[in-house]
């Protein structure tokens, strides 16, 4: 069954969005307060310590969460399994503004943010993290292409700017009609970029721990990181996916999806069993499995990512009768995105222990509220786009009632 995109057009002002417009602003007022003072006016890190939780919230945990844009695409448009097509568009939403909270947040944590634009022009090839900037910039621009169709849809042949704003009309819908032309022929072109482009920064955030031998606890740290990293977050996508799904639909009272949500889930018992026997496998081949009754903060914190996170999804999930449920499939589901969000919180601040560093690291209320209202600024713009531009679809047969 084909399905048409449509703008939902439900009233936007609801109490939900009021209460992200509360963070959102607590959140600005802190980040006003970060350039006027300086980091270490409204955070807990330092020299010894300088990154914590928006380098493992909103960076590594943003980029993971943000996967199901590449591996939607990749099932439904590289590989033609077109019943999926329903789901791609709010997955390249939900990476889309993932990756613009990843560059958001990497404007307040790096201390000299006026200079975030070097790396375009001083390159540094023997660096992961130049690898890492170039591939993040490159992947974010294809986003913001593979969602332009959603926009032509919606303003071609109805820009009406008002005032003096109209003497823009006709340059943007000529620009709109040319670009619908031009990118029905070479689309193709930026969903395999985009692929690749994922591909190579999300395990080159693996790499850049590997320069850390010393400091990362021996229960994350392992030569195949990239690998981890890179599986961890093809696995996180069609998950993410769901909850994401899940969540939205029932917000706004729309179909469930569950007939697409379902069969994609079997993807997922397939990658999160091969995730769980990489990270047992290679726990077992390097003898690291002695640390897990230590009983310290940080054998707990992986023991429950590997339960929760890896070992009970995949068990849930193994079962037909929680696929097909809507409940069921959303707790498996979300206990997945929890064991990703956890693995890049333990490997980039939990495991992640400087030999000169004194005591242990707490995110400031001032870190959290950043955090929060970078997360509400997402889920805002989240709303603001699904209400105004066709990103969910629905069966052809309800249009044409």
């Amino acid at each position: 069954m084909s399905h048409t995109p449509y703008a939902l057009r439900k009233p936007f002002w609801t109490p939900g969005v009021l209460v992200l417009s509360a963070l959102m602003l607590s959140g600005a007022v802190v980040i006003i307060a970060r350039f006027v003072g300086g980091i270490g006016y409204v955070s807990n890190l330092s020299t010894a310590r300088p990154w914590g939780l928006w380098i493992g919230v909103d960076v590594a945990s943003g980029v993971a969460l943000a996967a199901g844009g590449f591996t939607t695409a990749f099932l439904a448009h590289i590989l033609g399994r077109h019943a999926y097509e329903p789901v791609v568009r709010p997955a390249l939403l939900t990476a889309m503004l993932g990756y613009t909270f990843v560059v958001l947040g990497l404007m307040v944590d790096i201390g000299r943010s006026w200079a975030i634009w070097k790396p375009m022009l001083h390159w540094n090839p023997n660096s992961v993290l130049f690898e890492v900037a170039m591939c993040v910039m490159f992947y974010l621009t294809v986003l913001y292409i593979e969602f332009l169709p959603a926009v032509i849809e919606q303003f071609k042949g109805r820009v009406n700017l008002p005032g003096v704003f109209g003497i823009l009309n006709k340059p943007i819908d000529a620009f709109l009609h040319g670009a619908d032309a031009v990118l029905g022929k070479i689309m193709w072109m930026f969903i395999i970029a985009g692929v690749v482009l994922s591909c190579m920064h999300q395990s080159s955030l693996g790499s850049l721990m590997l320069i850390a031998p010393t400091k990362v606890h021996p229960l994350w740290y392992t030569p195949i990181l990239p690998l981890m990293f890179l599986t961890s977050a093809i696995t996180v996508g069609y998950p993410m996916v769901v909850v994401e799904a899940t969540i939205a639909t029932s917000s706004m009272d729309l179909d469930p999806e569950m007939e697409v949500l379902s069969p994609l889930s079997r993807f997922t018992v397939f990658l999160l069993g091969f995730y769980m026997i990489l990270k047992i496998g290679d726990m077992m081949v390097r003898g690291t499995f002695v640390y897990l009754l230590d009983g310290t903060y940080q054998t707990n914190a992986f023991l429950v990512e590997m339960g929760l996170g890896v070992i009970v999804p995949f068990v849930l999930l193994s079962f037909r009768r929680v696929r097909a449920s809507r409940r069921g499939l959303f707790t498996a589901c979300a206990l997945v995105v929890f064991g990703v969000l956890l693995n890049r919180i333990n490997v980039f601040v939990v495991g992640y222990r400087p030999p000169i560093s004194d005591g242990l690291y707490y995110p400031s209320i001032g870190e959290v509220m950043v955090t929060v209202g970078l997360i509400a600024t997402l889920m805002f713009l989240y709303r603001v786009i699904i209400t105004f531009l066709p990103v969910f679809s629905r069966p052809d047969t309800e249009v044409t009632r």
